[in-house]
């Protein structure tokens, strides 16, 4: 960092107010050419928002904006590109009836594009440096969660950026994947480029970041150099106090309440993962969890339970030791399962209606609703229970879903989920996105829901999260499952091993692996 050039980014008192909520309150910030800086900040801070602004997608009412010394007005998206700025948005972004290409395509400044194949040709060579493998020519319809991330962050780097801002860019990244992004953003300040950051992982921010200004309520309550923090004490900055402690609930395991027995799916199009002879168990009072690489059949075996794919044979799935496979969605509900998906803007959500009417998407009987008409009342006494229960920052239960922040609304989700009293809960990604104090909360709601003798299938990619709340793990690898191990007795090393399919019979299995993973 240079400190005779001007700051890269200058803030100084910028506000914006939306109706019931001060998004950002006189908020002032500083980011030098080269310079890391970590924005740090519960969910509904006002971090997302501010920027929204630095980019262009959000008018700010009142303060000024520097850029490069020289004041500017950023009026659009095309605006912040034009002078240089890209960004990695928490909630994508992206066209899911086009191409990677295609929508990598749209989101360069004028000039960089060149021809599609030229520019796929780009997208795969940048993919293939950095990490963050790609297909060029495949429909984002048919990415998973972590695939679509990798999208936003190979269009960003693309534009060879002189400010790139990141939301919660490693919230569904593998740790390989998040070590070798980190390398990239060394690289990148090192020759000159600000990163602005967000993420709620406390230790990413230690170890990647120069500067953090933490906000709390809209308004940035200080500035430190996060090398000389602890996880703790930024936490304590950021939450005003000690986060909440996940508390371990002891629970007796029953009968079997989910199982899965050789499941196996042909590809449902030509870039999905084939589903081969999986099979596992749930039971009543217990928490499985499984670990995979993003695009490893999570996707697919998530539909297959859920109700969304009901091409397998109807045996293969079971609730309740009664036959499933074949049932829809609702149907399945009925039979007591819940389901959090791990895209919540637009599947665990419809973005432009109230909080109220997104709890019938869960809620469809009595008292909600009886013969066919919907109780308007019950369900906006429901949507108030919910965000009273997991304090869920919004403006009341006609709030809009795409008026809270990210980690806000997933909290309304799976507390949506957990309220209706499930026999079988299923949740991906319970915590992406969602800060340390509201992780602990879901955490804590989840082992208590445990607790009731619930059979609970967790699917992460955060290995802490799931060693943190599971009893036992299962790894996917190219469509295949991994024997189950106590999580107790597993190891991060061992677990890291069968992500790459390296175990006893495992798709990758090489002439060491059978002696690595029997050892593990």
């Amino acid at each position: 960092m240079t400190s005779q050039l001007p700051p890269r980014l200058a803030l100084a008192h910028i506000s914006k107010r939306y109706p019931g909520v001060v998004a950002n309150d006189d908020v002032s910030l500083s980011v030098a050419p080269g310079e890391i800086h970590a924005v740090l900040g519960e969910n509904g801070a006002g971090k997302s928002t501010l920027m929204k602004i630095i980019f262009g997608a959000v008018r700010p009412d009142a303060g000024e904006m520097h850029f490069n010394g020289a004041p500017v007005t950023i009026n659009s998206p095309h605006d912040a590109r034009n002078l240089g700025i890209a960004m990695v948005f928490q909630h994508f972004s992206l066209f899911d009836t086009l191409t990677v290409t295609e929508n990598i395509a749209l989101g360069l400044p004028a000039g960089q594009q060149g021809n599609i194949k030229q520019l796929a040709e780009r997208i795969r060579a940048t993919a293939e440096r950095y990490g963050l493998p790609l297909e060029p020519n495949r429909h984002v319809h048919t990415l998973s969660v972590g695939e679509r991330q990798r999208v936003e962050i190979v269009r960003a780097l693309l534009a060879n950026p002189q400010l790139l801002i990141l939301d919660e860019p490693t919230s569904v990244l593998t740790p390989q994947a998040v070590e070798t992004l980190f390398v990239t953003l060394r690289q990148l300040a090192a020759e000159g480029t600000s990163i602005l950051y967000i993420s709620h992982k406390l230790d990413e921010i230690r170890a990647l970041c120069h500067q953090a200004t933490v906000m709390r309520m809209g308004k940035v309550t200080g500035v430190c150099d996060p090398r000389q923090e602890t996880a703790a004490s930024l936490s304590r900055l950021m939450i005003g106090g000690e986060p909440p402690r996940e508390t371990r609930v002891a629970a007796e395991r029953g009968p079997v309440r989910l199982s899965v027995q050789g499941l196996s799916l042909p590809r449902a199009h030509a870039f999905a993962t084939e589903l081969s002879r999986i099979s596992l168990d749930v039971h009543a009072g217990e928490i499985v969890g499984i670990a995979g690489v993003s695009g490893n059949g999570q996707q697919e075996l998530l539909a297959a339970l859920s109700g969304e794919d009901t091409r397998a044979d109807n045996m293969s799935v079971q609730l309740g030791g009664k036959p499933v496979g074949r049932l829809d969605a609702r149907q399945r509900r009925r039979a007591g399962l819940a389901f959090v998906p791990e895209e919540r803007l637009g599947r665990g959500a419809v973005p432009g209606m109230s909080l109220a009417t997104n709890i019938l998407l869960s809620h469809q009987t009595p008292p909600y609703v009886r013969q066919g008409m919907i109780s308007p009342g019950a369900a906006t006494g429901l949507a108030s229970a919910v965000i009273s229960r997991f304090r869920v920052k919004a403006s009341g239960p006609h709030a809009l879903a795409r008026s809270l922040s990210g980690g806000n609304l997933q909290k309304f989700i799976v507390g949506r989920e957990i309220e209706s009293g499930p026999k079988v809960l299923i949740v991906a990604q319970p915590t992406w996105g969602v800060d340390v104090g509201a992780a602990a909360q879901i955490h804590n709601e989840i082992l208590a829901l445990k607790a009731t003798g619930c059979a609970i299938l967790v699917v992460s990619e955060e290995l802490d999260e799931l060693f943190a709340i599971c009893d036992r793990l299962h790894v996917i690898a190219k469509g295949r499952l991994s024997p189950s191990v106590p999580a107790e007795t597993a190891t991060r090393e061992q677990i890291g091993l069968w992500m790459s399919g390296l175990w006893q019979g495992g798709p990758a299995q090489a002439q060491s692996g059978a002696e690595v993973a029997s050892h593990g």
